[in-house]
């Protein structure tokens, strides 16, 4: 297995690449310190139940953890219960951040996007014509607090299809419902409800009724949204999407309190996050907050991710935009134009013969580079000589991928005397000399974690910084 960075120290079963999503869902996400050791996850994700592997993902050069882990058990109900009764935990006295665990999207998926409880709390069975809502709350109720069950029934003559939803209040309750209950129930997860699935549950479970019950067909009992569009699939969820004020702010009200703390842990997920506030309501005991992203993109992300989102598993949380009094259009456009940007941006990194064709303007550097950013900067300024003796050097990372070198130069000779800007071959890494340690902390103080053209940017005083000679260093 070419991803495992850590292999399950026990010697015990360890699944192939094949085998990752066999049950479905019961491999979960986590993010964790960069300095937590495998066998701290094993000590306390192991009461859960069966773990066949543990892999802690690490930096390719380096070695060093990533901060992100995976933990795959053996049943997609331990595997939710983890989830559940974990996340937002510290693994240790000495931690002061907590961590986060999701269950983990399935590799055939393409995304690693964490998947909703949404989709794991809601049950699709075959029952008999016979039954009525009750006699299915009592065959399911064994397995855990249900919220709600339905039939469906014929429009017309109002008799039941045989076919039925349950509601429960946990994943793990539902997992172990489709683990458990009775294979002629032919449980499987059901499709969220913005799917509009019905139609195709139902397909499915009429042809099941053609075949013999002793032939069980290879069922995928946890569906998933493969496509990595579907990650804004949501975006015209419960609402018209031309009468939704649009903002990078967003409103968050929960019926449990929540603090600064969890607040950020929860909408840090999406990148570009600007700040996030707690409102106190002196008249309830709800929960109140106000979030801001750097950039329209990941707060329309945030929104349509996030809301409906359990935290504490059980509590779901609502999010709303603050209508802030821009203009929806413009905000959309300037999207747009971002996400153009970036990826005009990565083609040229990825293809550099194709640099003189995706020239910002148009044409051979006649224009300025086009900049796109919410980050208020200087004017642009001359750079230094090349000869000019290196003050203080600065290490810039990129992500997802680096700015064109242009751009950068636009950027960094903002501050003045800017010497070079330079990117290293074939990484996400660059550094930025300046004749002046003024000019530099500046350019740390306003680029260091911002995004522009939609790429977060990174910006530190490189380590052990030095004038660049061809002399001999003394050595007194």
């Amino acid at each position: 297995m070419d991803e495992a960075g850590s292999c399950a120290s026990g010697g015990g079963f360890r699944p192939g690449v094949d085998s990752l999503d066999e049950p479905p869902n019961s491999r979960i996400f986590l993010v964790i310190s960069k300095y937590t050791p495998e066998s701290v996850l094993r000590e306390r994700f192991s009461p859960f139940g069966e773990i066949q592997d543990i892999w802690v993902v690490r930096d390719k050069h380096t070695k060093e953890s990533k901060g992100i882990a995976f933990v795959k058990f053996a049943r997609s109900s331990q595997a939710c219960r983890a989830m559940e009764e974990m996340h937002g935990q510290c693994l240790s006295p000495n931690d002061t951040k907590p961590i986060k665990v999701f269950i983990a999207q399935s590799r055939s998926s393409g995304s690693h996007r964490d998947v909703e409880d949404e989709e794991l709390t809601r049950i699709f069975v075959m029952i008999p014509k016979s039954y009525t809502e009750e006699d299915l709350r009592e065959k399911f109720k064994v397995y855990g607090d249900i919220e709600y069950c339905s039939i469906i029934k014929n429009k017309v003559t109002g008799e039941s299809k045989g076919l039925g939803y349950v509601r429960y209040l946990k994943p793990s309750q539902a997992a172990q419902a489709i683990e458990n209950c009775d294979r002629s129930f032919r449980a499987i997860l059901a499709e969220p409800k913005n799917k509009a699935s019905e139609s195709s549950e139902q397909d499915y479970y009429s042809n099941m009724r053609q075949e013999t019950l002793g032939h069980e067909p290879r069922v995928n009992m946890f569906p998933f949204v493969g496509e990595q569009q579907s990650e804004f699939s949501g975006f015209d969820k419960n609402d018209n999407r031309g009468q939704e004020a649009i903002s990078k702010r967003l409103s968050v009200v929960s019926r449990v309190p929540f603090t600064e703390e969890q607040l950020f842990s929860i909408f840090d997920i999406v990148p570009g996050l600007e700040y996030c506030e707690v409102q106190r309501d002196p008249y309830s005991n709800y929960g109140h907050g106000v979030v801001q992203y750097f950039n329209v993109a990941s707060a329309i992300y945030a929104k349509y991710k996030l809301h409906g989102f359990q935290y504490p598993p059980g509590n779901r949380i609502g999010v709303s935009f603050i209508d802030d009094g821009s203009n929806a259009t413009d905000l959309l456009r300037k999207m747009a134009t971002q996400m153009v940007a970036a990826q005009l941006a990565s083609m040229v990194w990825n293809n550099p013969s194709q640099q003189q064709f995706l020239q910002f303007g148009g044409n051979s550097g006649s224009q300025l580079p086009q900049i796109q950013t919410d980050v208020v900067l200087p004017s642009c300024k001359k750079k230094a000589p090349p000869e000019t003796p290196v003050k203080e050097r600065l290490f810039i990372v990129f992500n997802p991928h680096p700015l064109p070198l242009d751009v950068l130069e636009d950027i960094f000779c903002r501050f003045g005397n800017l010497i070079e800007v330079y990117l290293v071959s074939g990484k996400n890494v660059g550094y930025a000399k300046y004749a002046d340690r003024i000019s530099a902390n500046d350019a740390i103080t306003t680029l260091h974690g911002k995004i522009l053209n939609g790429v977060r940017l990174k910006v530190m005083l490189a380590d052990s910084p030095r004038e660049e000679s061809n002399k001999r260093q003394r050595t007194y």
